[in-house]
């Protein structure tokens, strides 16, 4: 299964984005199946079923959203592998801009909007930085001046990323973005592939800079999701 992690703040157009793409995908024959790892709620399942996208939605609750991905990553590969897809993306939050969710190996998006703010880039962290694909969202908002310094300052922290702005509500720039996902490298397995930044220190393996990801690896406080179609706060 070609796997794609897809990070990004709050509210920056994530979810529009991948559902869109994902319709383009499916269009062109290619079976799509997404895992949403968020916190405490999340609509978002709605959009991916509304679009005919299988979908799983795990609530991290008192835990970072982003340890709990890598905690749970094996079991969500292995769902997305059951569902027959052929393209797996995991959209999961970047709450506090430091976490890293990308892995070595596997397409890297990120997505982030032009309303944030002209110094945003630089105070994003890895899931930015070490990005292979960037998604600006909301341009249509902003003059032609704010998007190409916006567009320089993510240049400025990420010099080898693709850089492409998209239009989450139309869907403008998806099916390029999608023609970039159908060539992401195909995975068999994520056990013993790294994360390509350590995460932030809390409580657990990950937290002591852990990157492989694997059971076996994990210690402390670690909380495990039951993938299967629909939602799960377990």
């Amino acid at each position: 299964m070609r796997l794609i992690t897809v990070a990004g703040p709050p509210s920056c157009g994530k979810t529009s984005v991948v559902a869109k793409a994902c319709g383009v995908l499916q269009g062109n024959g290619q079976a799509c199946a997404v895992v949403k790892f968020d916190c405490l709620q999340s609509r978002d399942g709605d959009l991916y079923r509304a679009a005919g996208v299988p979908v799983s939605v795990a609530f991290s609750g008192g835990l970072c959203p982003d340890h709990f991905f890598a905690t749970n990553l094996e079991e969500a590969f292995a769902w997305g592998v059951e569902s027959g897809a052929q393209v797996g993306l995991i959209e999961t939050a970047g709450l506090c801009n430091r976490c890293s969710p990308h892995i070595r190996g596997a397409l890297a998006v990120c997505v982030i909007d032009n309303l944030m703010g002209i110094d945003a880039p630089e105070k994003i962290g890895p899931m930015l930085r070490m990005a292979d694909i960037v998604i600006v969202t909301k341009g249509d908002l902003v003059s032609q001046a704010e998007r190409e310094v916006y567009r320089y300052r993510i240049r400025q922290m990420n010099k080898r990323a693709v850089i492409r702005h998209v239009n989450g509500l139309t869907g403008q720039g998806c099916a390029e973005l999608a023609a970039i996902m159908a060539k992401a490298p195909d995975i068999d397995s994520v056990t013993d592939m790294r994360l390509r930044f350590s995460m932030p220190a809390a409580v657990c393996s990950y937290c002591l800079s852990e990157t492989r990801i694997g059971g076996r690896y994990q210690k402390g406080n670690v909380k495990k999701a039951k993938f299967a179609g629909g939602v799960h706060a377990e």
